[in-house]
């Protein structure tokens, strides 16, 4: 099964219908725990193709445990993301202030100092930001890699991915659930599809809330400071 895994050629890992369509084929909890580790690292694609099915198989075929689904799910996940923060923190730090401490990076208005006062707003507002962005499709493979730039408290970041990832994963598990009881398994990934848009729509509502009350709580900062 890993071996057919390795084989998959590019196209297949970017098609979310052959992913699909393998996992329910090959289901188990290694695949789960693999897939969601590739899903929050290095090559993104949806976890809407892992956990619901995954759930689905439970309800259907009672060879798999939704509560077990949802905990290897989130250490995936987990593993995932402190790959992303690692490579941030290790490759990306210092290529961050390399470019702050030279010349375009100052001809830019970017120095040293501005990038480590942007690493204290990270570690003091991180947990936060890492966990409900978890919750935002496209957002939850890149919000480790600010993290790991400012250098953000690992304990922390791990905890909060942990919670938002097994947030989203109780989700996606209730979603494959419910669908297990009232969708034939030849109807599931278009049905999965559907509803994985009104999650996309649910996230950037999300993100549009957030951004706005990081707006709103700037501005107020500003207007008291001047006082």
């Amino acid at each position: 099964m890993i071996e057919n895994l390795i084989n998959l050629s590019v196209s297949d890992w970017f098609s979310a219908q052959y992913l699909f369509q393998y996992f329910y084929e090959n289901a188990g909890y290694w695949l789960v725990f693999w897939f969601m580790v590739i899903e929050s690292s290095f090559l993104p694609f949806p976890s809407e193709v892992v956990v619901p099915p995954a759930a689905y198989i439970a309800v259907q075929r009672g060879d798999m445990n939704i509560a077990l689904i949802v905990l290897v799910a989130t250490a995936g996940a987990v593993v995932g993301a402190l790959v992303n923060y690692f490579l941030s923190l290790w490759l990306g730090r210092p290529i961050v202030y390399a470019f702050a401490n030279s010349r375009f990076g100052h001809a830019c208005l970017i120095d040293q100092a501005k990038v480590e006062k942007a690493e204290k707003y990270f570690d003091q507002h991180g947990a936060i930001s890492t966990f409900i962005g978890r919750l935002i499709p496209a957002v939850r493979q890149l919000i480790s890699i600010p993290a790991g730039l400012a250098r953000m408290n690992l304990g922390a970041f791990t905890i909060f991915t942990a919670l938002g990832a097994g947030v989203w994963n109780c989700i996606l598990a209730g979603l494959g659930y419910w669908l297990g009881k009232s969708v034939p398994a030849d109807a599931l990934f278009a049905t999965i599809e559907k509803y994985n848009g009104y999650f996309t729509i649910g996230g950037i509502v999300l993100l549009a809330l957030c951004l706005l009350y990081i707006i709103w709580n700037a501005l107020r900062t500003k207007k008291g400071g001047q006082r």
